[in-house]
């Protein structure tokens, strides 16, 4: 396993993460198995990866007990992540989605963040958090200035309650706001070869200042495992509708694509799952690689692709190949 600084805190952490936000279950993922997720998040522990990332929002902080009860005993072993800015306890802040009868806002206000915190301590049973971001950014009508925001993650960092400080889904405008009012040392963003936007210009902006990327739903929702295939059908309610690749016309070109790496699969003797991971984690600027799994056989077959390094001619092939994809769909 390869270990990595988060931007300049001088924390390192595994370079693959185990992600849990289907652990949180709820109508985006279904139920879900607790004691296997558990076992899950030990295994990933077991395994040598240290990050695990969870959020509030989550399963409406289901995700975060979970964690919790998993690492009890092994809390010292990790980095632990989570996040704030998404309010449901009232109508503060600006509404975003609702989901099981309850108003989900984004909110960022600093009075909001103070309970937050305090509430994803208890959950997560433990005195301080690692890297505390910013799940969403706040927006109108209720935008709170990131200067705001800033002085009180900065008062929590002060506090030990946290360690340090870093945002989600933030875009470059974003991350000079915050620049400007302290220190962030990572930027939480969507990326799968599937999904490159932040190359243009998040990504460079990242690097030249030194915050760390962790990289959010790399196997697109399990599609670049190669296990979904045509016969695989969609509940209504999953989240998955929403993304274009699992409609059957672009699914099928996908899985094409995946059934012409077989050879390399068999070279670096891996999966596809294994070969997907690896070679996001050796895209420029792509720090950490969150891996999303509730049963430790899928961990631990996340885990494998840390030993993997690709041969620049493979790469090359592998990002020719999905650039050719997307020019067809």
């Amino acid at each position: 396993m390869e270990y990595r600084e988060i931007g300049t805190s001088g924390i390192k952490a595994s370079s693959i993460a185990l992600g849990t936000w289907a652990v949180g279950g709820g109508p985006w993922w279904g139920d879900s198995d607790d004691e296997e997720s558990v076992r899950a998040i030990r295994a990933a522990v077991d395994a040598g990866i240290t990050m695990i990332d969870t959020a509030p929002a989550y399963g409406f902080g289901h995700s975060e007990e979970v964690v919790g009860k998993a690492l009890r005993g092994r809390r010292d072993r990790v980095v632990l992540s989570t996040k704030c800015g998404l309010w449901w306890n009232n109508d503060r802040g600006s509404f975003k989605f609702e989901q099981l009868g309850r108003r989900v806002h984004t909110c960022l206000r600093p009075e909001t963040l103070a309970v937050e915190i305090e509430t994803s301590l208890k959950r997560l049973d433990t005195d301080y958090i690692d890297l505390y971001m910013t799940h969403w950014q706040a927006v109108e009508p209720d935008k709170t200035p990131i200067e705001d925001t800033m002085t009180a993650l900065l008062k929590m960092k002060d506090a030990g309650k946290i360690r340090c400080i870093g945002v989600s889904n933030a875009d470059v405008s974003h991350m000079k706001e915050y620049l400007a009012s302290g220190r962030i040392d990572s930027n939480q963003l969507k990326y799968s070869m599937l999904d490159r936007d932040i190359e243009t210009e998040k990504v460079p902006f990242c690097i030249k200042n030194r915050i760390s990327i962790q990289a959010y739903s790399p196997l697109e929702q399990g599609l670049l495992t190669g296990r979904i295939g045509m016969d695989y059908r969609l509940s209504d309610t999953e989240y998955r509708n929403l993304i274009p690749w699992f409609k059957p016309e672009n699914r099928k070109k996908v899985l094409d694509m995946l059934d012409g790496w077989k050879p390399l699969a068999e070279k670096y003797g891996c999966s596809i799952a294994q070969l997907v991971i690896a070679w996001t984690a050796g895209r420029p600027g792509i720090t950490f690689v969150l891996c999303g799994a509730r049963k430790a056989a899928h961990v631990m077959d996340n885990v494998k692709a840390a030993g993997i390094t690709l041969e620049t001619g493979d790469t090359a092939r592998m990002t020719m190949d999905v650039e050719s994809l997307q020019d067809a769909v």
